[in-house]
């Protein structure tokens, strides 16, 4: 069984954490290198933001919600 747990350590350790090493390795050199995965994430996230409030603007626009009281059934007046 210990011989199980070893080979889980090792194929965590030198073989799916090799990028994460690899970025380490490379921060040393170039940050901006390092962090461009980060740099796509957060370009993605935004092109994703402004997407949805233009989708929200657009049924705004529409008058597409139902903005009655009774619309909601948890708000109580």
């Amino acid at each position: 069984m210990k011989t199980f747990f070893k080979a889980i350590e090792d194929l965590f350790v030198n073989v799916l954490f090799a990028p994460l090493d690899a970025l380490r390795a490379l921060e040393l050199e170039s940050w901006w290198a390092a962090n461009t995965l980060n740099w796509i994430f957060m370009i993605i996230g935004a092109v994703a933001m402004v997407y949805w409030m233009l989708q929200l603007k657009d049924h705004s626009n529409k008058n597409e919600e139902d903005k009655s009281v009774t619309a909601h059934s948890f708000i109580k007046i």
